[in-house]
């Protein structure tokens, strides 16, 4: 009897203590089922937040070429946004090796920039987007990378060492994606850097201030007249010589600005020779931020 009693008493424990355990086990799943779900929304929501517009990335994308696009599809004219800039090289001085344009030496057009850079720097994404090409040119681009943007733009990175992304990557501003070397047809290391716009290389100068690593402006005007040529934003060339111009007294000096009735941000960076985000950072400005009449805008 003490032996059946014994029996029960163990059993009715083990039972209990079963019970226990299995609704610990399932608050514990369930628990690692919420995890699991905020774990998977948040990475849902980091690719709504990284992931460009699926649009872009249709025509040529699975092209070979660097140039993908038909002539035919090209507009004449195009406003392309060239904010969310990042330098493609990292140094505190960027050095210019070699312009943009016709080389008569070789008889044939250059149709990037070339950035001085030491083997194995490395190379930085130019702008959010998605890696269409990565390939190896042995007479010409050595290793390199093409990526897509949302702005419409293509970016090329020539003569690498290595590339550290694969196509079909989606990339953001400022990203390593490579490092630099002299492979292909080089002479020594540097950075061969594109930007294109459906097949036309525009002249990076155009869009970039690589002096002051900057751009220009906010928007850049794809025009096939153009497109191969630099701009030129000093104060000089940019004040308007009628004398209703709010501008046209102002010294090439001029360290700051006051805002004047029917000034935008826009107007003012335009006729310093400034972007407005340029503007907006030497002034502690958010996106957001508007100016007012009477304030002071400070433009070194």
């Amino acid at each position: 009897m003490m032996l059946f009693f014994g029996a029960s008493a163990q059993t009715t424990k083990n039972s209990s203590h079963s019970a226990a355990h299995r609704k610990l086990l399932a608050n514990q799943s369930k628990g690692k089922d919420q995890i699991r779900l905020i774990e998977k929304n948040s990475f849902i929501d980091l690719i709504d937040d990284i992931e460009p517009e699926p649009d872009i990335y249709t025509e040529g994308w699975n092209s070979k070429r660097v140039n993908p696009f038909r002539e035919a599809d090209v507009p004449n004219s195009r406003v392309l946004n060239v904010t969310g800039y990042a330098m493609p090289v990292g140094h505190s001085t960027i050095r210019v090796t070699s312009n943009y344009g016709y080389r008569a030496k070789f008889g044939r057009m250059h149709k990037g920039i070339d950035l001085g850079i030491r083997s194995n720097d490395t190379i930085y994404a130019a702008y959010d987007g998605k890696v269409r090409l990565t390939s190896y040119e042995a007479r010409g681009y050595g290793n390199y990378i093409i990526l897509r943007h949302p702005n419409e733009l293509e970016t090329v990175y020539g003569h690498l060492n290595k590339s550290l992304v694969k196509p079909n990557q989606v990339v953001k501003a400022g990203q390593p994606i490579g490092l630099g070397g002299s492979t292909g047809r080089s002479t020594g290391p540097h950075l061969h850097f594109e930007t294109r716009y459906m097949g036309y290389a525009i002249n990076p100068s155009a869009i970039f201030d690589f002096a002051n690593k900057t751009v220009h402006t906010d928007t850049y005007t794809f025009s096939k007249s153009t497109y191969t040529k630099p701009r030129n934003f000093s104060p000089k060339r940019e004040m308007a010589k009628s004398e209703s111009n709010p501008y046209h007294n102002a010294e090439t000096t001029a360290t700051s600005y006051t805002v004047k009735s029917g000034d935008t941000l826009a107007s003012i960076a335009r006729s310093y020779g400034l972007s407005a985000t340029t503007l907006r950072k030497l002034n502690g400005m958010k996106q957001t931020d508007k100016i007012k009449v009477g304030q002071v805008l400070q433009l070194k």
